[in-house]
């Protein structure tokens, strides 16, 4: 499946007419500039046809004193929306001195559902900026040429407008170094998602009445949206599909909402198009969607919704966020919950999820950390279908791996348990591209993308799949403690390792506020620091292995030199004077158990399906007979030894073992490098 040919020409048009901003404007503007009129411009185009019938019906309605014209307009129009001013596009070109006066009486004379998105691209500002450095009329002259930027439906298809945008987006934030994705999806990664999640909707197809709802919680363009609803019609030309998203970008909204106004008559997916944060301002909260897809930017940074995010995953599954907290510089796990949360109730019916991550949800973040937990969470309820691995250097704005996950909320019963892996990265399943676009250097086709789904609807294991249990990508982590050994000795250097401890050196510290008497204090913690050191003197030559011993013989020193020290200063010797030693006795609590050395904790994961005792002796006791497994780090769902963690190991079940190359072969290799080499020396000598 290659890109739509006809807008590449209209692409690199409109990006030609950004020219004419330059030195008047930043680039960082270019884009507040040009897409409002490439909108405009679309939306002209399509009332054309219907323009004179919609005046006579404005006219006729206001005669008859009609305040609710609304419905017969748009009837006229053919569209859901209308403009009612005597202007056209290409008639404001016929009086230069009055033309922004006239564009904006031409805006306004647009329904309401259009002035929203004008509204929301400030184009009354960006037609007072234009005025301002006499450029309005030069750019809607460029726009108005219509045999390079025919923008009619009937010449350019909502699909191809779709990669106008999306491409503009790109090629504007290329400029500025920004990162497009979080504007748009590459459309074979779509239609491949897409066609995955239908794939599980056995229902759609046999059902004459069926009726679909479609989510996407950060909608961009629109493009998965209606990519969706074109595969759901030619599944079932009978079915009704109805179409809802939310942006938190304005200007990508306005073109969604655009984009939707004129690929739907009634205009009802227009309005289902949502402005503002997902996670902080939900404009949906008591829908419920058959189907839901989202491409999370990769990478977010989520500080701005901070406190409504956090106090939302205080109310626990009362809220949307009840599983679990990722990391703030990463928040696609947040919009994984979110669309788990809008699922409908198993119960009543069933919905899919379709979300593109890039790698770091599969394992980021250890046992007990908010990515864990919320894979944990998927996992115990069984929700995660699929994951597929998609090639590298698919998106636009970045080459890395990036994976389709494919959820639903009652799997049939041969899938229950189970999650499957799918590897599609491989060259089998992408066709280089003969021109870049951006980091896109890669492209699924038709026969890459049947390919796969051949793969997902067999379920057989293979080179390209692998099928798990949901229990296999979970572990408990056990705190591994070893015991304490010490030896003590009094010599130079441990005499200064405690002239290092916190607690000695607080000897000669004063908090008098008086110079005198802070002087005196210091004087006097000089002078026990040194009886300390007299008294530890009397102890040197002798090697200790056992700690009590040592603190025995501490202590008969310390009285023989009058000296009456407080604990924090005793811990302190014994901390000082102790060294670390496998030969020593172990350290032991006042209930005389074994007291484990900090330095030498360690951790194990466990598989979840094999009992802890078991692997510890196979596993740990061979090793370090003295270690044991801490008790007291125990999980904070189920209170057993070890907390409870899950991964996705995703390319670990993949990879494939390539032996090491012969000593012969890299000798062959190297003689014929040094032959070749010495050929062209030869050859530069004569």
């Amino acid at each position: 499946m290659n890109e739509p040919a006809k807008f590449n020409s209209v692409v690199s048009f409109v990006w030609s007419i950004a020219d004419l901003l330059n030195g008047a404007f930043k680039k960082s503007e270019f884009q507040k500039i040009i897409l409002p009129f490439t909108v405009l411009r679309r939306l002209d185009y399509a009332l054309e046809a219907t323009k004179d019938k919609v005046l006579q019906t404005e006219h006729t309605l206001k005669e008859k004193g009609l305040e609710n014209r609304h419905g017969q307009l748009c009837r006229a129009a053919g569209y859901a929306f209308y403009n009612t001013s005597k202007f056209t596009y290409e008639s404001l070109l016929h009086d230069d001195a009055n033309l922004a006066l006239n564009l904006r009486q031409y805006v306004m004379g647009f329904s309401s559902n259009v002035r929203e998105i004008f509204d929301a691209f400030n184009f009354d500002d960006t037609i007072r900026d234009l005025g301002r450095v006499n450029l309005l009329y030069l750019l809607m002259e460029r726009f108005n040429e219509k045999s390079k930027v025919d923008l009619r439906p009937a010449s350019m298809s909502n699909h191809e407008m779709g990669y106008v945008f999306e491409h503009l987006l790109r090629k504007f934030n290329e400029a500025l170094n920004e990162n497009p994705g979080e504007h748009f999806t590459p459309r074979d990664g779509i239609r491949l998602m897409v066609d995955l999640v239908l794939m599980l909707d056995t229902a759609l197809a046999s059902n004459e009445g069926v009726a679909r709802t479609v989510y996407d919680c950060g909608c961009g363009t629109g493009g998965i949206l209606s990519i969706t609803k074109e595969h759901v019609l030619q599944i079932n030309p009978q079915a009704k599909v109805f179409l809802y998203g939310q942006e938190l970008n304005p200007f990508t909204w306005a073109i969604a909402r655009a984009d939707m106004l004129i690929l739907e008559p009634e205009g009802k997916d227009a309005e289902n198009i949502k402005l503002g944060s997902t996670l902080s301002n939900d404009q949906l909260p008591d829908m419920r969607f058959d189907i839901q897809f989202v491409n999370p930017p990769y990478g977010y940074e989520w500080s701005k919704d901070f406190d409504a995010v956090t106090a939302e995953a205080a109310r626990g599954f009362d809220g949307r966020f009840g599983a679990g907290l990722p990391r703030k510089s990463d928040g696609q796990m947040l919009f994984l919950q979110h669309l788990i949360a809008r699922m409908n109730d198993p119960k009543e019916s069933q919905s899919y999820i379709g979300i593109i991550l890039n790698g770091s949800p599969l394992f980021t973040g250890g046992a007990g950390s908010g990515e864990s937990e919320i894979r944990r969470w998927i996992m115990e309820n069984d929700w995660l279908e699929a994951i597929v691995a998609l090639p590298q250097q698919l998106f636009y704005n970045t080459g890395i791996g990036t994976y389709i996950w494919i959820l639903s909320n009652r799997k049939p019963a041969a899938h229950r348990g189970k999650v499957m892996l799918v590897d599609a990265s491989g060259e089998e399943f992408w066709s280089g591209m003969s021109k870049s676009l951006g980091s896109k250097r890669r492209e699924i086709t038709d026969t890459h993308k049947q390919a796969i789904l051949d793969l997902v609807k067999a379920r057989k294991e293979g080179p390209f799949v692998k099928i798990f249990d949901t229990t296999d990508f979970g572990y408990r982590e056990i705190k591994v403690l070893r015991p304490l050994k010490l030896r003590f000795e009094v010599h130079a250097e441990s005499l200064a390792r405690l002239d290092t401890q916190s607690s000695f050196k607080n000897l000669v510290a004063s908090k008098k506020k008086a110079a005198v008497e802070q002087k005196q204090e210091e004087k006097e913690g000089l002078a026990l620091q040194a009886e300390i050191r007299a008294a530890l003197q009397t102890l040197a030559g002798k090697t200790y292995l056992n700690r009590e011993k040592f603190t025995a013989a501490l202590e008969a020193a310390l009285k023989k030199a009058g000296l009456k020290l407080k604990a924090p200063v005793l811990k302190a010797i014994l901390a000082g004077i102790g060294e670390r030693d496998d030969t020593a006795e172990i350290c032991r609590d006042s209930s005389g158990q074994p007291e484990p050395d900090t330095d030498l904790n360690d951790t194990e994961n466990v598989p979840l399906k094999e009992n802890v005792q078991t692997y510890f002796a196979r596993e740990v006791t061979p090793h370090v007979p003295d270690a044991w497994i801490d008790p007291a780090t125990c999980d904070a769902k189920d209170g057993q030894v070890g907390r409870v963690g899950y991964e996705i190991p995703f390319n670990r079940h993949f990879y494939v073992f390539q032996p090491p190359r012969t000593l012969s072969a890299i000798d062959a290799d190297l003689k014929g490098t040094t032959d070749r080499i010495l050929t062209m020396i030869g050859g530069l000598t004569k």
